[in-house]
């Protein structure tokens, strides 16, 4: 048997867009991994998902193959053809629509409209001779399995009359016996259901779309215009033609909605009718008899190709049915519906339940924290995930039916956030490569001066040497001790650039010990003894002052941002110096009121030779060396400066963060580095 639950997705073609989700009446698609699925226990083969589909991501079997193997055999085959055909076919006359289906090989064309007249006059005998019982009409096979699978309670209620499709292949095979091969065609996909449940397995053979119909006719080179145009066969129908339009089954059965009465309600459409049942079940409708269709009545289904909206398909089977109203002999019409008087139209319903339990109120709490709403103004119910609100898209998702990802804010919020980690990611990636990149710079340059200190190191002490003898030997009045001085003096500033690139070149190790931090900025603060006009303020915040580090090299690195702070202070401040630790990382920093440092210089500073001091102040390998310093101790150093007093005071603050203990240095990354990027201001 083949389920109603027939449809299938494209996985290629799914963009995810959850418009079938939204479209479909029993949330029969559950969204998994990002795809969505349909599930054959759940569907009910309304063919909304095929419909709203703008990829073409769902597929239904086609029967074409399965038709051109009837019409191959030797049994004779009846097309019998739904009567919203002329919203489908509206340039081409009923009789080359004829004509084109004998062309094909059917032996006979029927209209499905008088199997609607025989189903519409059981309905009103069903009501006449009622007993107050309460009925749904079952001419629509979707709200057939609508009931049996959500609403199981119901199925007693379930008129027990076939459908125009079952009465019609009925009707027919008592006329040409057993043996006739029976292919519906029609605008509905959940015929293809109908025709395979239980109950009626074998009553009709192949259900074709309008579609599949079109693709036949293609198939076999069949035009309208080059066919011998025929008749129907009979029996003609009356009003049955009016079946596909809302409220037709009532109009052919000559039932009376009465709106002051209220014995019969009508509702078509996925949303009126699913309340309408619900209404139903809760006991609020006391309707005899609920006529309701899934889609906006059958000329709106899903197996439709044609694209002219609701009322004009609406008016073209009118149209239809008042021209064959003005050519109807009343009189056979009354003969054939006397003569199927007897003719078994009965079916039985099997329920189907696929409800299940709703979550508790915790359980909902829960899936809806998960989605970032935690008060109801969090609660946007705006649809975009395929649910008419927040509350029934968690329910979903207690079902296994969706994903939190569906949602929409949900998703921006996510996305925000990984955008947000991507960006603070990227800025460290490349402030590290930046960082490399310097220390590669330095290194080889490092190679390079090392080379060079060496090779003038030994001129240049001779050098020093015999301009120092030399002014031993002149007098004091001599004219030529000032030239004598002049050489000694810039001999003396060139061992200083050589002992600084000494220092820069050096790859010493870094030797650790156990060094009390506070105490060691102590000593240097005492030991510089041309403190001048500047300041010195000291501040200590260490709950554990024991640091493992180089106290030497340390100390080298303090000494020279205390120089460089200093000389930033030409006519007086402050500077603080202080320290400060937060878990296993130690903070020093070095603070001063003076010029502060141009944005500008700021790629710069930590450049070897770069300096702004006067010539013959400094070497500008002070920040350099620091700079090599702090990544040997594998520690950060960062710099936050003001030089345009318009902004603000000015000054500058570099920060020095170590980690406490020597183990540490293997394992620490570190962090930002603004050398060649911008400070923090």
């Amino acid at each position: 048997m083949q389920p109603y639950g027939f449809v299938s997705t494209i996985k290629e073609r799914c963009r995810v867009c959850y418009t079938c989700v939204r479209e479909c009446p029993a949330k029969a698609i559950r969204i998994a991994d990002g795809q969505a699925e349909v599930l054959p226990e759940r569907c009910i083969g309304c063919g909304n998902c095929v419909r709203v589909c703008s990829q073409r991501a769902k597929r239904v079997p086609s029967a074409t193959g399965e038709v051109n193997a009837l019409l191959a055999g030797e049994e004779r085959v009846a097309a019998i053809i739904a009567p919203s055909f002329p919203a489908e076919f509206p340039g081409l006359n009923h009789r080359r629509l004829v004509g084109m289906l004998r062309a094909l090989g059917f032996d006979l064309v029927n209209e499905v409209a008088f199997g609607a007249d025989l189903v519409a006059a059981r309905y009103q005998r069903l009501l006449s001779e009622g007993d107050g019982e309460r009925y749904i009409a079952t001419s629509c096979p979707a709200i057939v399995a609508y009931v049996e699978r959500y609403h199981p309670q119901l199925v007693p209620a379930l008129a027990p009359i076939v459908s125009p499709m079952i009465a019609t292949a009925r009707a027919l095979k008592r006329l040409h016996g057993p043996a006739l091969r029976i292919v519906f065609i029609g605008p509905c996909l959940a015929k293809k259901g109908e025709a395979a449940t239980d109950n009626l397995h074998g009553e009709v053979d192949a259900v074709l779309t309008f579609l599949e119909i079109r693709e036949l006719f293609a198939e076999h080179q069949i035009d309208g215009d080059r066919v011998e145009p025929g008749e129907f066969d009979a029996p003609l129908p009356g009003l049955g033609a009016l079946f596909p339009i809302t409220r037709g089954l009532l109009q052919a059965a000559k039932i009376s909605e009465d709106l002051m009465i209220g014995e019969v309600v009508a509702a078509d459409g996925r949303k009126a009718f699913v309340e309408a049942l619900r209404e139903f079940a809760a006991g609020d409708l006391n309707a005899r008899l609920l006529e309701v269709l899934c889609c906006n009545g059958c000329i709106m289904g899903a197996g439709m190709t044609c694209n002219t909206p609701l009322f004009t398909r609406r008016s073209q089977v009118s149209a239809y049915v008042r021209e064959r109203f003005t050519h109807l002999d009343a009189a056979v019409w009354r003969y054939w519906m006397a003569h199927f008087e007897s003719l078994d139209l009965s079916r039985q319903y099997t329920p189907n339940d696929q409800r299940i339990a709703m979550p508790s109120k915790a359980e909902i709490d829960e899936i809806m924290a998960r989605m970032g709403k935690l008060k109801p103004e969090d609660e946007l119910n705006c649809g975009a995930c395929g649910y008419e609100s927040c509350l029934e898209h968690a329910v979903a998702i207690y079902k296994g039916l969706a994903e939190s990802e569906m949602c929409l804010p949900y998703t921006i919020e996510q996305l925000k956030s990984t955008v947000g980690e991507l960006a603070t990611s990227n800025d460290q990636l490349a402030k590290t490569q930046e960082a490399l990149m310097h220390s590669e710079r330095l290194a080889s340059m490092g190679q390079l001066a090392a080379g060079i200190a060496h090779e003038v190191n030994n001129p240049l002490g001779i050098v020093l040497m015999y301009s120092h003898l030399l002014l031993e030997d002149v007098q004091l009045d001599d004219e030529r001790r000032r030239d004598l001085k002049m050489i000694a003096e810039q001999a003396d500033r060139c061992k200083r650039i050589v002992s600084g690139l000494l220092n820069f070149a050096r790859q010493n190790k870094v030797v650790f010990e156990r060094v009390d931090v506070p105490d060691l900025v102590n000593q240097v603060v005492h030991a510089i003894t041309d403190k001048g006009v500047v300041t010195f303020r000291v501040e200590h915040a260490m709950r554990d002052p024991v640091v493992e580090l180089d106290r030497d090299q340390i100390v080298q690195v303090l000494t020279n941002l205390i120089n460089n702070a200093t000389a930033a202070m030409p006519n007086g401040g402050t500077l603080t110096l202080s320290t400060s630790d937060d878990g296993d990382l130690v903070a020093l920093k070095v603070a001063d009121t003076g010029i502060g440092i141009p944005r500008e210089n700021f790629r710069k500073l930590f450049q070897p030779f770069f300096t702004t001091k006067q010539m013959g102040k400094g070497t500008g390998l002070g920040l350099a060396v620091t700079y090599g310093i702090v990544k040997m101790h594998r520690g950060d150093i960062t710099v936050e400066s003001n030089a345009d007093p318009a902004a603000g005071a000015t000054g500058t603050t570099f920060t020095v963060k170590l980690p406490r203990r020597a183990e540490q240095n293997a394992n620490h990354v570190a962090g930002s580095m603004p050398v060649n990027g911008d400070p923090v201001i």
